[in-house]
Formats: C-alpha cells, structure tokens, sequence
C-alpha cells in the first residue's frame, strides 16, 4: 500500500468499534477508522521541514522559516510545528554543538523555581508527547521523581528533559552553526533574508525567528575584562573548575537567586577559600511567591499589560520586580544565612556580605588578580578589594531603552532603523512577536527577547512559552501559507 493510499484489512471479530484514531510519531501519521467489517488505515509520510522549492543550489535553499538559536524557546516552536503537521518548512542554526539548558548553572540541589507542567508544550497542548510527565514516564523516572520531597524539579534533570525533547528533532537543526550575519536579499523574485553562518556557508529564509536568548548583562565597569577570572554566570561551571589551585579570594556580584546560589556552591566546593558576596541592595531580598502576583504569569496578563501605556507598564513593573528580579526563593536565603552562623560558630568566617556596595571601577593586575573599588552607597565610603575571581550574577539584557537593556537584537543592528522603533529608539514589537518592517524587510520575529513589551511572562522562564510559540506559529502560517488552516494536535495513543 503506498504512502498517503488507503487500504483496507478484515475486522477481527473481537474488534470493538470505535472513533477514529491516531498514532503520531514523527514522519508519520497513520490513522485507523473502524466500520462494522473493516478496519480501515491512512499511512502519510512527510517532511514538513524540507524546503518546498529544490530548484536552489544546496547553498541558495530557501526555507519559509530560519531560526537562529535552538533553545527552549525556538524548541518549543519546532514541536508546534511538529504538532500542528504545519506545510511550512522550517530550518534551526545554533551555535552548539549539541543541545543543552543552563548548562553554566546545572549546581548540585538548584531546581528550577516554577511548576513542571509549565513545559516546553503542555500549557498548549497536554497530550503531547513532548511533555515533561511524559518524558518522566518514557525514561523510567516518573516513580522516582513522585517521591522526591521537593517543591520543583532538579535543574540537572529538567536540562535532561530538554535534552531528550531536542534528541528528537535533531534532523530539523544544524549545531554548531555559528550565525554571523543575516541580511535581505532579492532572490529568483523573492524578498528572503540570507543567512550566512560558519563564515561562509549561506540559507535563505522567508521569514526569520529569533530565539538567541538574551544577551549577558555585563555591567559597563567591566567591559574588555571578562575571561577566565572575571566571567558571567553563564560560564560559570567551565571557570570555575579551571581555576588554578592557587585562587584564595572569590566574589560575586549581584543579590539575585543565581548570586545566593552561587556563593553557596562556592562554599560547599572551596572549604579553605574565601567568598565576597557584593550588592547594592541592603539584603538579599525573598521573591514575591504570592499567587496573587504569580497572575503575571497567565495568559491574559499578556494581552492587559500589551495594551497599556508606558507609563503604566513602568509602573507595573516596578510593583512586580520582586517576583522575578534582585530576589531569592526561602530556601537559598535560609540555607545561606545558616551557612555563615554555622561559620561564626566555628570561628573561621569564610562568606563575607558586603552589601550597600557598588563598584566604581575595575582592572587586572600583572598577577591576572581583580582590583575592584567600591563605594558604599549610602555613607559614601571608599575602600578596595583585591579577588583572585569574580563571577558577575548580574543577569541579562532585555530589549527596551531601559537600564540594562538593548535597543535591537545584536544581529539586527546593521538594520534596526529599517523597523519601526519606540521614541528612545527601542524596536517596537507587536503583540505577534513580530516587528514591523519600513521598507518591506522580509519578517521578523522575537522569541523571547519581550519582557519590556509582554510583561514578565516573556522574561526568560518557561512559564508561557508554548503559548508564545503557538501565537507565533499562527502568524507565520498566515503570512505564509494563507488559507491553509493548522490542524489541531491529535491525541496520542497509548
């Protein structure tokens, strides 16, 4: 029976009639229909990701989508893709050489500080088989991880499930692509987007997805100075371990959940080094877990703080910050602060809290050491402070005119005017994800980079993202193949 034909088999006599049915897997749908002397089978074979047009040379293949980055976020849109059995074809480039999550940050005992379920698909889509429960059920863990006397799962094993869901998807992404510019073209009639990578290798793509993740937020003092003794918490795991043996005096700067967890991992791997934990603030502060606030993260918070001004939306963002920003969950902060009591009892005082501190200036010295000097910012005293290592716990850059923040997408910048921008100068991005073109660009969207637009849903967690990628989805369905409708996903079967 060829592909895509139907055929015909005799109804087993112990048979029972039902509705028809659906097994997916990927390349495949074979979909049963019982009748009252037949069981009736569709096998379809596709290959939703291939380009539709072979008449490119390999180096001219144009897509209808190229996403940069494979990250949870463009991950979660290749399963929407999957799922929706989309016409589109669709093509990832990421700079690594094989999928991984916070790898920087897998610390022993940290988890993941938000539900499970709000996953990489099932918020969007429960039955799916790209979902965490399921992943537990398919490696032999869900037992196990039922047990466990925690609030969230370990980070370690959601990278694991993240993992497990990109294994499946290996053939739709190029790793180790390294993007180095992206620019419109004019091509066989069409308007594309040339995607160079790798320095020399070259697709084309109708439309673009963005899903780099956010750019490191390295504070201006410290600029020409990252390396191997002064990095961010991104690249934490791989500094640290190379540390000479020598190394007596760590810092971190910054008073977020990453910093506390970081002194800790600090004092639990280096029993005879000390440990300068630096903060503006006056304490390390508790996250807002009310699920008062936490309403942040439904859905229809998106579409009410879209619609606001921004005034109101500074204003909303100023009284949300503790929920996500400068704070750490009961559990960091307890641990820490028994930590350094368990020390003065001992009388040998390793953590050192300067709080109240900000760091006016920075430099390496002839022995590779960190000279910082610092002000405490409210009696306004000088002092200094000599590290051997800093780890900058000082997050990551959103797009928006803010402090902290980047007008544009790096990649985007020999191009930003050519979209319509704020007043300050900020991309302008609209409730699609999408960004709105001057001069008939071809499209652009954001995955993930829109907190300052869509509120603290977009701020880098997992908690709407099979959403956003479905709204996303819909849109490029429409500016692609309009009239084709998406098909809703299909329950898998048992």
């Amino acid at each position: 029976m060829p592909p895509g034909s139907w055929g015909s088999i005799p109804r087993p006599s112990n048979f029972s009639s039902k509705a028809p049915k659906i097994i997916r897997r990927r390349g495949i749908y074979i979909r049963s229909s019982v009748s009252s002397r037949t069981v009736t089978i569709t096998i379809t074979t596709f290959h939703s990701n291939m380009p539709k047009d072979r008449s490119f040379p390999m180096s001219d293949t144009v897509y209808d989508i190229v996403g940069i980055g494979f990250g949870p976020s463009n991950l979660a849109l290749a399963i929407a893709l999957e799922e929706a059995q989309s016409p589109l074809s669709y093509r990832f480039l990421d700079a690594k050489r094989q999928p991984d999550w916070q790898d920087g940050m897998l610390l022993s005992g940290s988890d993941i500080q938000n539900n499970p379920l709000r996953d990489l698909v099932t918020p969007r889509n429960p039955r799916s088989h790209y979902g965490f429960v399921n992943y537990l059920k398919e490696t032999g863990r869900l037992f196990d991880y039922l047990n466990l006397p925690l609030a969230y799962p370990l980070r370690r094993e959601y990278a694991e499930y993240i993992k497990w869901v990109a294994g499946h998807f290996l053939d739709s992404v190029e790793s180790s692509a390294r993007v180095s510019k992206v620019e419109p073209v004019q091509l066989k009639g069409q308007r594309l987007w040339k995607v160079t990578y790798n320095d020399h290798q070259v697709i084309h793509g109708r439309t673009l997805v963005l899903g780099t993740g956010r750019t490191a937020n390295v504070p201006a003092v410290f600029e020409g100075l990252t390396g191997p003794r002064i990095f961010h918490l991104n690249h934490y795991l791989e500094n640290i371990h190379d540390l000479p043996p020598q190394v007596q005096r760590i810092g971190v700067l910054g008073s977020s959940q990453s910093a506390v967890e970081i002194v800790l991992d600090l004092s639990a791997r280096f029993a005879d080094k000390d440990i300068y934990a630096l903060h503006r603030s006056f304490s390390f502060r508790l996250k807002d877990t009310s699920p008062f606030s936490d309403k942040v993260y439904f859905p229809e918070f998106i579409d009410y703080y879209f619609a606001l001004s921004s005034e109101a939306k500074a204003r909303i963002d100023r009284q949300l910050r503790g929920t996500n920003y400068s704070s750490a969950d009961a559990d960091v902060i307890n641990a820490l602060y028994v930590r350094i009591h368990e020390e003065k009892l001992q009388g040998k005082q390793r953590i050192h809290i300067l709080n109240n501190t900000a760091v006016e200036r920075a430099s390496l010295n002839a022995a590779g050491q960190v000279e910082l000097a610092l002000t405490e910012v409210n009696q306004l005293q000088s002092s200094h402070l000599t590290l051997d290592a800093l780890v900058l716990a000082t997050g990551f850059k959103d797009i928006a005119d803010k402090e902290n923040g980047e007008l544009y997408p790096p990649l985007l910048e020999p191009y930003h005017q050519d979209f319509r921008r704020d007043g300050q100068g900020a991309l302008v991005v609209n409730r699609d994800y999408s960004l709105t073109a001057l001069d008939g660009l071809p499209a652009v969207f954001l995955n993930g980079l829109c907190e300052s637009s869509h509120g603290l849903g977009d701020a880098g967690s997992f908690s709407l993202i099979s959403l956003r990628v479905e709204r996303i989805l819909s849109a490029l369905q429409e500016r692609l193949a309009p009239g084709q409708e998406l098909r809703s996903p299909e329950p898998a079967l048992a």
